[in-house]
């Protein structure tokens, strides 16, 4: 994944810097914990410009935000608990868990957003519940935007900031990316597994 990274953004510049920000925003498996990085080392090497990178990096995780929070508001509440109801377990959410979500999302929605945007994995579908919820999209896009530009600014200037010391963090931050990933595939498949337990709880509540 490091290599075809690499190969990126070396053919196409600050572009492909956002071009892969999309993509990390759409298939969360790409990690921008590799890519911004890369593109401020690159910066420090003079191959590109570190302000360009972070405004296209950030207007490519943006891009990719809005996505999913088009894919949320269509969506919508009623139609996610339905599916909720009949897929819950594949979705690895309860109806009742589902509402719960939402009601703190309701509560905490700029904050939400915002600090959802500084966390690896939440980052990419923190724009889901804002659909569904139909948060104002002036709101949306300023704590999107806020928190996406303290992100890629922080990781580019850490790029930057290593320069020669590069490549020896890649060495790790390779098999961290796919540790992150094992462990997002291993909590779905135990939420698949507890689903049926948990359902039986909420139903005791409930009873």
């Amino acid at each position: 994944m490091f290599d075809w990274i690499t190969g990126i953004i070396d053919a196409i510049g600050s572009f492909g810097v956002g071009l892969l920000m999309f993509i990390e925003n759409v298939f969360p498996p790409i990690p921008s914990e590799l890519i911004m990085p890369l593109a401020g080392f690159n910066a420090a090497t003079g191959a590109q410009n570190l302000w360009l990178v972070i405004l296209f990096g950030s207007l490519g995780s943006i891009a990719g935000a809005l996505l999913w929070y088009w894919i949320g508001a269509k969506i919508g509440m009623e139609r996610l608990r339905r599916l909720a109801d009949r897929h819950g377990r594949w979705l690895t959410i309860t109806p009742d868990e589902l509402d719960r979500a939402n009601g703190w999302f309701q509560r905490h929605g700029g904050a939400a957003v915002f600090l959802g945007r500084l966390i690896p994995t939440v980052r990419t579908f923190i724009s889901v519940p804002a659909g569904v919820a139909k948060m104002p999209m002036g709101r949306f896009l300023a704590y999107t935007t806020l928190g996406t530009l303290l992100w890629t600014a922080l990781l580019a200037f850490a790029g930057y900031a290593l320069q020669s010391q590069y490549d020896l963090v890649a060495q790790w931050l390779n098999p961290v990316s796919t540790a992150v990933v094992t462990c997002i595939v291993a909590v779905y498949l135990y939420r698949v597994a507890t689903y049926k337990r948990r359902l039986r709880k909420e139903g005791a509540r409930t009873g």
